[in-house]
């Protein structure tokens, strides 16, 4: 059995999902929610909150291995500026406990969990909620796709 941490990185809101893959490939999610840090904080203790929370989830879940959402070019570069900022908190903080760390595409994530690269957001959703068996699309959106991210790599580590 293998638990895997996805991660959807943002700086007001990162999604995280925790996915355990059973030795008959069968995925089940363990976790998953949204770490929140307030917009009146300044950028240098959102970070720290962002980091201090991922070290809380590593040390209660103790995954395995870990996948991160590579930035993709945003016209608004400020918010490009931000999201890579809490990438990087969030790839040292996985790094300094050990994990192997793999990052990948939205249209990678969205191949992997739809079958179609272009596939849109509630595609990807339900593909989710149909492969970990949950009775209903995982909410908020960053969660639902943190857990994408998290099939994602899975499934790419099964090949």
């Amino acid at each position: 059995m293998t638990l895997a941490l996805g991660l959807d990185p943002g700086t007001a809101t990162t999604g995280y999902g925790l996915v355990r893959q059973h030795s008959d490939g069968a995925l089940e999610a363990v976790h998953f929610g949204v770490i929140l840090t307030p917009k009146d904080l300044p950028a240098p203790e959102r970070l720290d909150l962002l980091y201090r929370a991922l070290l809380q989830l590593l040390e209660t879940y103790r995954p395995q291995t870990a996948a991160v959402e590579k930035l993709f070019f945003q016209k608004n570069i400020s918010t490009a500026i931000t999201v890579g900022q809490a990438r990087g908190v969030l790839l040292l903080a996985l790094a300094q406990n050990g994990l192997e760390v793999a990052e990948y595409t939205p249209n990678e994530v969205k191949q992997a969990v739809a079958g179609y690269g272009s596939a849109d957001k509630r595609q990807v959703q339900e593909m989710v909620r149909v492969l970990l068996a949950l009775p209903e699309i995982p909410k908020p959106d960053d969660a639902a796709d943190a857990l994408a991210i998290a099939i994602c790599h899975l499934n790419t580590n099964r090949y």
